[in-house]
């Protein structure tokens, strides 16, 4: 009788974890990485939500909005997160999204009104340095300059993009010139930010294209003040980062759940020392000891969402075209 009663509560145990509801969150790989706020944001939805949440490493955002492009309505996610406004109306265009229900008190630069993609976090791209070494303060010199560089390609990484559009903005139709003169400074091109910031922490260039917040990781978790970011005449171009639900999503109210989770404290209260950015709805607690110490742009770049799109093509041409040569 004791063996029928074990085995029949090993059944009910197996059909019980068989119908635990999942959700498969599409990220980029830093987000899900030990020292990013994938484990923490997982753990704190899986406390209440009945389900197994699970992230999904998918390369860098622009790799990861390729990958959902190629599997369409066939793929598992039922949320993404890591795409930003420079790929929202790309990712609008493959009909795969649905509309959101989230409202939040944002603190964002600018007023958000998307209907399609949540805000998670904001920062801006700067070139992060070592606090003794003498800068360019704009694209000109440092082309001019003997600084070396590390980038990332903007076919695959939202930094890089990023950087196309930071120079487009900031110089229209004088962008091919400003690549020109880029061109000699950069040591290579990474696929994703990660390898990128290795290699500029280990050692392989003068500078790397990071943010404004990259160096409050080393002072907070390092107690290093011996890195910052390189302050821009022109301005700098922002990053908003953006989460939306798959239309085809077989979970579609706890995708919606984790949405909405995504801009409590829980979520935006572990964005600053897990993800080195800025929290697209202040927490409770404010901003840790350290943020204060960071620069601030005095000029904000941002193209809108149409504007990215329509710009894209032509700026990765002459990005291109400058480094080929």
């Amino acid at each position: 009788m004791r063996i029928l009663t074990l085995a029949a509560a090993s059944i009910i145990g197996a059909s019980a974890y068989a119908e635990t509801p999942v959700l498969t969150v599409y990220t980029y790989d830093s987000f899900v990485s030990e020292w990013g706020p994938g484990p923490v944001v997982e753990a704190a939805f899986e406390e209440n939500c009945g389900c197994d949440l699970q992230f999904v490493g998918a390369g860098d955002s622009a790799a990861m909005l390729a990958r959902l492009k190629l599997e369409g309505s066939r793929t598992d996610a039922d949320v993404v997160l890591g795409l930003d406004t420079n790929l929202t109306a790309a990712a609008l265009e493959t009909g795969l999204f649905a509309p959101h229900s989230v409202t939040a008190d944002y603190s964002l630069p600018i007023d958000w009104t998307d209907e399609t993609f949540v805000p998670f976090d904001w920062g801006y791209f700067a070139f992060v340095h070592k606090t003794d070494m003498e800068v360019s303060s704009n694209f000109r010199d440092l082309g001019a300059s003997e600084a070396k560089i590390i980038i990332q390609d903007p076919r695959s990484s939202t930094p890089g993009l990023g950087l196309l559009l930071w120079v487009k903005a900031a110089y229209g139709d004088e962008a091919p010139a400003i690549w020109e003169g880029l061109s000699d400074n950069i040591v290579t091109v990474t696929k994703g930010w990660s390898e990128a910031y290795g290699l500029f922490v280990d050692g392989e260039a003068d500078m790397v294209l990071s943010y404004t917040t990259s160096p409050a990781y080393h002072l907070i978790a390092e107690d290093d003040d011996s890195k910052t970011a390189a302050l821009f005449e022109e301005g700098h171009y922002m990053q908003i980062e953006v989460a939306g639900k798959l239309a085809g999503s077989d979970q579609p109210d706890l995708a919606d759940r984790f949405l909405q989770f995504m801009v409590t404290d829980a979520f935006q209260g572990v964005i600053p020392t897990t993800n080195w950015m800025y929290p697209a709805v202040t927490p409770a607690q404010g901003l840790p000891d350290g943020f204060e110490t960071l620069i601030t742009p005095e000029k904000s770049l941002l193209l809108s969402a149409d504007d990215a799109a329509a710009m894209r093509e032509d700026a990765l041409a002459e990005w291109l075209s400058a480094l080929s040569n």
